[in-house]
């Protein structure tokens, strides 16, 4: 048995190759602090949500028996149901469910990875120090239904006077590493999702 997760995440162009490298490191961290360190998926940075789903395609038809792989993406727009992640994929992004896919195969960061982020008021501080304006961050309550931008042009904006104020890109995959599970899913209903699936899975 094997399980494979392909992420949004990295970049194209020059600083892709650098990019894909960091995309993983981060989010191989984050895995490791669930516990998964010894029963680690393999993780593919794929850049766009497009590239996301494209090799998630080519990777389902050539799956075993037993085999778990999965999408990790952004929903881009809140979510009306948790579990519906097809449905809402297909409203909002017009993908058809491959044959054979289940709801368990898409994982989200809801609505992006800043959420993820913004979620561990700790992991920020320890991260930004003093200089970060935690009062401009975007409040925990009902975080996962906030519009993408919001969330991302809060955190900007609250770190902006810090030396290494936020930036998508090599800034966000390093802090991905430091955030804690256990804040994450008590903020976010669909990291705890995610953990739950790959409690199952894994």
């Amino acid at each position: 048995m094997s399980a494979t997760l392909y992420l949004e995440g990295g970049a194209s162009g020059a600083d892709s190759k650098d990019l894909q490298i960091r995309c993983r490191a981060g989010f191989r961290k984050l895995l490791e602090k669930c516990d998964y360190k010894e029963r680690m998926p393999r993780l593919f940075a794929c850049g766009s949500r497009d590239g996301a789903f494209d090799d998630f395609k080519i990777a389902l038809a050539g799956t075993g028996v037993g085999d778990y792989v999965a999408l990790w993406i952004d929903s881009e727009d809140p979510l009306t149901d948790l579990e519906a992640t097809w449905d809402h994929l297909s409203r909002r992004d017009n993908w058809n469910q491959p044959a054979g896919a289940t709801n368990d195969q898409v994982l989200f960061m809801t609505t992006c990875m800043e959420t993820l982020i913004a979620a561990d008021r700790a992991a920020l501080t320890d991260h930004y120090g003093a200089k970060l304006q935690r009062s401009a961050l975007p409040p925990l309550a009902n975080l996962e239904n906030r519009g993408r931008h919001d969330v991302q042009d809060r955190l900007v904006h609250a770190t902006r006077n810090c030396t290494n104020a936020y930036a998508k890109g090599k800034r966000s995959f390093e802090i991905l590493g430091k955030l804690t599970p256990a804040t994450l899913g008590k903020h976010l209903p669909s990291f705890a999702r995610t953990l739950r699936i790959l409690e199952q899975m894994l």
